[in-house]
């Protein structure tokens, strides 16, 4: 099976993993630990930093 290459930097990972209070099982157990919601709301964070950053560029 190949590799996929990641959209995000794991250091973004880490970042929102924190954030949604997670980050301890990332380090305990990796991310095969970490489960399909959480992903979920992985994605949706970062969803909204994108949605930020968008609205700072732009509006500013």
């Amino acid at each position: 099976m190949s590799k996929r290459r990641s959209v995000m930097s794991e250091g973004f990972k880490e970042e929102l993993a924190k954030e949604i209070g997670i980050y301890d099982t990332v380090q305990r157990d990796g991310w095969g630990a970490v489960s399909s919601r959480d992903c979920g709301n992985i994605v949706s964070a970062a969803i909204k930093y994108a949605e930020k950053v968008y609205e700072q560029q732009n509006n500013g």
